[in-house]
């Protein structure tokens, strides 16, 4: 009888420990993997699963190509989705920054894995508020430290994990600018035919700043999951 009611008294205790331990799995999110076998770390925000590492794939999750345009000229005159590495430097830019894409790309539902998405400018600012507000969102976005931002990296702070790095631009007539100034982010929202929505942060402040650039420029691309 003494053992029987152990049991009993030891089994809401076992139950406990075994749903807390899927608790704490359910706010450490898994690694994803893209078409071309990049492992990306991710990080739960408020409601939100962030990648916490710039795209790179070259390919669209159905196997299809990207075109890479390293040219000026042709980076300008592409209406269709493309990618270059910072300066078309792959070995120097592809780990840690990530491709820089126009927003062709951004505006294809198979760039990221499938389960992902890129995100709406309205996910991006619900990104922000749940981070306190837009004026120090940014800082808790950046990686830390002046090793890769500029000086003076001002708020940045990472509480976030998201490891926002500085990865620069391609403007829209294809030169290459702002590595360690700046990182700009695609979202999927297009105020008119000709451009998209953007998140951008700067080594200046704190800021989550949005705008909307030509479709022409390259920007990094963050996917959020489903």
């Amino acid at each position: 009888m003494t053992k029987w009611l152990s049991y009993i008294i030891l089994l809401p205790g076992v139950l406990i420990f075994l749903l807390s331990g899927c608790d704490k799995g359910d706010d450490t999110p898994d690694p994803v993997t893209d078409i071309d076998g990049n492992i990306y770390q991710t990080v739960a925000i408020g409601n939100q699963v962030w990648m916490a590492e710039n795209l790179r794939t070259t390919k669209l999750n159905d196997g299809s190509d990207i075109k890479m345009i390293s040219k000026n000229q042709e980076w300008h005159s592409a209406s269709y989705p493309a990618f270059s590495w910072y300066n078309n430097d792959s070995s120097l830019f592809r780990v840690p920054y990530g491709a820089l894409y126009n927003a062709y790309v951004a505006e294809n539902d198979k760039i990221c894995p499938t389960g992902w998405h890129v995100p709406s400018v309205e996910e991006f600012r619900s990104l922000a508020v749940s981070l306190g507000d837009s004026l120090v969102a940014g800082g808790k976005l950046k990686s830390e430290g002046t090793t890769q931002w500029h000086s003076p990296n001002s708020g940045a702070d990472n509480s976030s994990q998201f490891s926002a790095l500085p990865s620069g631009m391609r403007y829209f007539e294809g030169t290459f600018s702002s590595l360690s100034y700046f990182t700009a982010f695609w979202s999927s929202s297009k105020p008119d035919t000709a451009s998209m929505n953007y998140m951008c942060l700067s080594y200046l402040d704190s800021k989550t700043t949005f705008g909307a650039k030509s479709k022409k420029h390259g920007f990094s691309i963050r996917c959020i999951r489903n």
